[in-house]
């Protein structure tokens, strides 16, 4: 006897996977300030070897080289992992920098205004439509960034390259599509980037030196999970967006940025004048216009009736 799988056990299963996720990439901070004194380099060049080697763990298990072959037979294909690969690097790195240099307010700021910049990448480069209030949402958010770099007197390099690497990292897994699994994608990726991994560890052990095994059981097993820790998230996120909409992603990947902000302050004690502060209230403000213009766009969506879709 097969149970059916009902659109709605579907959303929801679709929802605690996406919250999943969002909830281990809100955590990540602290995840990585335990693997000090690790820098960031030697951090991020073991992120993409253990992701590597995690990848084809899971390959191996779920039987899936023919769909990596599949995607090895066209060229095309292959560049665009390629260029998702640096993507994703240079996110990571920008990311690992920021954590371990007490800017978690800063990083958190630059997944805050992704969703935007993802908006104005589609109206730029895919020449989508932009709809009123998305302008409005952009227009204050561009605000946000013009006081925290006059006000706060620097320019939040950490949090653009945040933004910018994982838009235009979207918008090539969105070119890709349904051709590229998540696991596919990302062992892709990971082997792209085995040469710049490669390199930092040849440069981090000829300056500071290599600290993987010489800080403890703890200290190794943890630095060793942080493939897991990197494709984890990303095969949750894979699974939910599979079966749920693009208004319900928009409004829960706020998690995250929020969670870092509150690390950031709460437990990092991280520095706000009262400059930054108003920086971020229009982040905010702009996240809330981005927000409710999801909601009435889906309400209008739902109302428009099956033949006017077609």
């Amino acid at each position: 006897m097969t149970t059916k799988t009902t659109p709605r056990t579907e959303q929801t299963t679709g929802v605690l996977y996406a919250l999943g996720a969002y909830l281990l990439w809100g955590v990540l901070p602290l995840y990585f300030l335990l693997l000090t004194p690790t820098g960031p380099w030697e951090i991020v060049a073991w992120r993409v070897l253990f992701s590597l080697v995690f990848c084809v763990v899971l390959l191996a298990i779920t039987r899936g080289w023919q769909r990596i072959l599949a995607i090895v037979r066209q060229p095309r294909l292959l560049g665009l992992t390629a260029l998702a690969g640096v993507l994703i690097y240079v996110n990571w790195q920008a990311f690992l920098i920021g954590t371990l240099d007490d800017k978690v307010v800063e990083t958190s700021l630059g997944y805050f205004i992704n969703p935007i910049t993802t908006v104005l990448l589609g109206v730029f480069i895919l020449h989508e439509r932009m709809r009123r209030l998305q302008w409005v949402a952009v227009g204050i958010a561009a605000l946000a960034v013009v006081v925290i770099i006059v006000a706060y007197g620097s320019v939040p390099w950490i949090a653009l390259t945040l933004t910018l690497s994982f838009g235009f990292y979207g918008l090539i897994k969105k070119k890709i599509g349904p051709s590229v699994d998540a696991v596919s994608g990302l062992t892709l990726e990971s082997f792209w980037l085995i040469p710049i991994a490669v390199v930092q560890l040849v440069a981090v052990g000829m300056t500071t030196g290599i600290t993987i095994g010489g800080n403890g059981v703890w200290h190794t097993v943890l630095l060793c999970f942080a493939g897991v820790a990197t494709a984890v998230p990303l095969l949750l996120f894979a699974s939910g967006a599979r079966r749920i909409n693009l208004t319900v992603i928009g409004m829960i990947q706020f998690i995250t940025p929020i969670m870092q902000f509150i690390i950031g302050v709460a437990i990092l004690h991280e520095p706000m004048p009262t400059e930054r502060w108003i920086g971020f209230l229009l982040v905010w403000v702009a996240v809330g216009v981005f927000v409710v213009d999801l909601i009435l766009a889906a309400r209008r969506h739902r109302r428009v009736p099956p033949a006017e879709l077609i």
